[in-house]
């Protein structure tokens, strides 16, 4: 074989074996997908996107009562876990390992010497609470390790957490109390049907529990529980009339609750709802979007020799969606297991 002929296979091998290794450099698409008329995507191009979407977050979980620190959400692998901050601009370090992702802390709000977590089992999606100590790094479970269950508020002495569970018969939210310090003192407050309930808040006297019903994304109620007997009492009508009622939270004194709600508008205000009375006022009726409660994920700020309480800290959100996102996460929160609410921040006055 002369040298030209040979250079000219090499020359049609190559013209054959390249566009093959050019077609391989493109993304290919999912065997579940039909592609129908949409160019070729280059790896080069995917390869320069990729930085894009490899990023991570954080989210703020619970200041702590007494010093300057936090704990935030994030991941450093898969899923996202625990970290704690000690100082504005400090390096973030992670107290949980576990391989399914955590579903949002608060630290114990008088002492922080433990904080309250909650996670699934083997991804099960049937969230259990669990306390893990500071001094020790140790971690134990609150729950059966069963049911599905949705961490709620703690009482404002800070000695109780309410929460959900569907323990009593798999499907119906209960409402349970627990001293997670003692976790011998767990108990059912109150049985409930459906599995749209959930705690809210508790009056500053910690004899009352706020709670919500909800039923759909444009109907749902608010129920006030003794926190003792666990006897509840509807707050807003069921007349027939299909209202939401988006969150609860109690007044610094106790007589009443900051609310929000879609009654006679397009958009959901904030309201203060008097116990006594029944009475609702609206405070936001110049505000043509949705409000929202805010409940800061931070505990409360109390006085070592007199803790205080004051009225809840509200925002707005200035969507003009009348979806009911917000009001869908209060309610179904515990109820599912999500529910990642503390307690506000309050300062006197």
């Amino acid at each position: 074989m002369n040298f030209r002929a040979f250079s000219l296979i090499l020359v049609l091998v190559a013209g054959s074996v390249l566009p093959a290794l050019a077609e391989e450099r493109v993304v290919a698409p999912n065997e579940n997908l039909v592609v129908d008329g949409i160019p070729s995507i280059s790896m080069e191009i995917a390869d320069q996107v990729g930085s894009y979407n490899e990023f991570r977050s954080a989210g703020l979980s619970s200041w702590h009562p007494t010093r300057r620190e936090m704990l935030i959400g994030t991941r450093f692998g898969d899923v996202p876990q625990i970290h704690r901050v000690r100082f504005p601009g400090g390096d973030r370090q992670q107290l949980t390992f576990f391989p399914e992702r955590i579903g949002g802390a608060s630290y114990q709000p008088s002492t922080g010497e433990y904080f309250v977590f909650s996670k699934d089992i083997g991804g099960n999606e049937f969230a259990q609470l669990f306390r893990y100590d500071l001094a020790s790094g140790k971690v134990t479970l609150l729950t059966d390790g069963k049911s599905r269950n949705g961490r709620g508020p703690w009482s404002t002495a800070g000695d109780r957490l309410a929460y959900t569970s569907t323990r009593r018969n798999g499907a119906d939210v209960d409402f349970y109390v627990i001293d997670p310090a003692n976790p011998s003192s767990n108990r059912m407050l109150a049985e409930v049907q459906g599995g749209g309930w959930g705690p809210m808040d508790w009056s500053p006297d910690d004899k009352w529990i706020v709670g919500g019903e909800y039923v759909s994304v444009n109907e749902s109620y608010l129920w006030l529980f003794d926190s003792t007997s666990g006897a509840k009492t509807l707050l807003t009508p069921k007349d027939g009339t299909k209202i939401s009622w988006g969150g609860a939270a109690f007044a610094k004194d106790g007589k009443g609750l900051y609310v929000t709600t879609d009654k006679d508008s397009e958009f959901q205000r904030l309201a203060y709802l008097d116990l006594a009375t029944k009475s609702l006022t609206f405070l936001t009726t110049d505000v043509k979007w949705t409000s929202r409660t805010s409940h800061s994920p931070t505990t409360e700020r109390r006085s070592r020799s007199s803790p205080t309480k004051t009225a809840s800290a509200f925002c707005t959100s200035s969507t003009r969606s009348r979806r009911r996102s917000v009001r869908l996460r209060s309610f179904r929160r515990a109820s599912s297991a999500a529910l990642s609410s503390t307690r506000t921040a309050r300062t006197s006055g």
